[in-house]
């Protein structure tokens, strides 16, 4: 007779990574499923910032010239494929309607309590796993060429200090003060004190899948596009047979889309694709934190690797071929603010961030389904809320009493 389990955990990023953990200190026996090894899809590419004082989401641009700008398509902060259009233009009408200023402010009260346990319960994990080597507790630097682009943010700054985050305006020379290899007449930053970054997200993942299996939880290869409903609960096919559980949690990014529709659910998820680069920094130069160039759209990481330069946001159909340009972009503005040498990789990473239009995840209950639970749909920020929403999710499992409202996450909520 096959052996029961209490959780099948879909998708071995940092979100079922860290659902998958969580359930098991929990005391729950707990399956991780994925058909590669932990942290090797988008949680390896990110830009590594664990951001509990974020606010806004990252918006589509609402005034004419803006958005004439990012349509021809020579941006640095966006880039399209004109074939996707078709299939993703309703998502993109919707999340140009939830860029709109008062929706932005509600999705920020509406997300402030998974993000004001975003450092926490990364920490927490950090001590359990031994992860500490990744860590690096000196926040972050919003950088602005413009000086009204960094005037802009004093209503966010405003609502940060309402909701006591520790978010901090800089001068110029206050800037290189904390990074004083950072170069050219920009004119200023927000320092985001409260906010972690690591030196691998990939390294942090592996750490907290490995944890989980010292805890007694099992990981296996295995396709979840097989996922059925069976007597008792859920099925899944594995490279080491069939696995069963009471619950199962889909955990699994952009391909999250296609298996919820095979129980009948429909999401508005669409991929908001990225890229990333390491190079060598020229000379003695280097970074001390993660710096996001925010009049340009990429952010500069250091990295175990060398300096990690992420990209903005490329709308193409999830599987369509790379088409890197923004990373040769970025890399030409970069250079202007800090010393960039020879590349480290051969070819730019890929990756692909999965997006809802209203910047909010898919979290808790299948409606119609008892046991089938969710977790995917996080966009830019999968990696900082990953741990809190494996929490939550390990708790509502449990029917235990639940900190976070996790209603405002449902899935039937369009």
């Amino acid at each position: 007779m096959t052996d029961i389990h209490d959780v099948i955990v879909l998708g071995a990023g940092m979100v079922g990574v860290s659902t998958a953990l969580h359930a098991r200190m929990r005391g729950l026996n707990v399956v991780l499923v994925d058909r590669r090894q932990p942290g090797e899809e988008t949680s390896y590419g990110n830009s590594g910032v664990i951001d509990g004082g974020n606010l806004y989401p990252v918006a589509m641009p609402r005034d004419i010239p803006t958005l004439f700008q990012h349509a021809l398509n020579r941006q640095t902060a966006s880039h399209y494929h004109v074939g996707a259009l078709p299939q993703v233009a309703r998502w993109m009408f919707d999340y140009w309607r939830w860029s709109a200023p008062a929706k932005l402010e509600e999705t920020a009260r509406v997300m402030r309590p998974f993000f004001a346990q975003a450092v926490e319960t990364h920490r927490e994990l950090m001590a359990v796993a031994g992860a500490e080597r990744f860590f690096r507790q000196t926040g972050w630097l919003e950088l602005y060429r413009r000086p009204e682009s960094l005037a802009a943010q004093d209503r966010r700054l405003a609502l940060s200090r309402e909701f006591g985050i520790d978010n901090v305006k800089l001068t110029h020379d206050e800037t290189l003060e904390l990074e004083p290899h950072l170069k050219g007449a920009f004119a200023g930053s927000i320092w985001c004190k409260g906010a972690d970054t690591v030196s691998s997200p990939g390294g942090v993942t592996k750490a907290y899948a490995e944890a989980f299996v010292k805890a007694g939880g099992r990981f296996v290869i295995g396709d979840a596009m097989t996922v059925e409903k069976v007597e008792g609960g859920y099925r899944v096919q594995t490279h080491d047979g069939p696995v069963t559980a009471r619950q199962v949690v889909v955990a699994l990014g952009i391909w999250s889309k296609a298996l919820v529709a095979k129980f009948g659910y429909s999401v508005p998820l669409s991929a908001k694709r990225g890229y990333h680069r390491h190079y060598k920094p020229a000379g003695n130069a280097f970074l001390s934190r993660q710096v996001c160039d925010e009049d340009v759209g990429y952010v500069l990481c250091p990295m175990e690797q060398g300096i990690r330069l992420t990209t903005g946001v490329e709308i193409a159909l999830p599987d369509a071929p790379a088409t890197p340009v923004q990373v040769e972009r970025a890399f030409r503005s970069a250079k202007d603010l800090f010393d960039l040498g020879e590349p480290v990789e051969a070819e730019p990473w890929m990756g692909r961030r999965p997006a809802t239009p209203d910047s909010r995840p898919v979290v808790g209950a299948a409606p119609r389904h008892e046991g089938l639970w969710f977790a995917f749909g996080h966009g830019h920020w999968g990696f900082t809320l990953g741990p809190a929403t494996g929490k939550a999710l390990a708790i509502a499992m449990q029917g235990a009493p639940q900190p976070l409202d996790l209603s405002p996450y449902r899935i039937d909520r369009w």
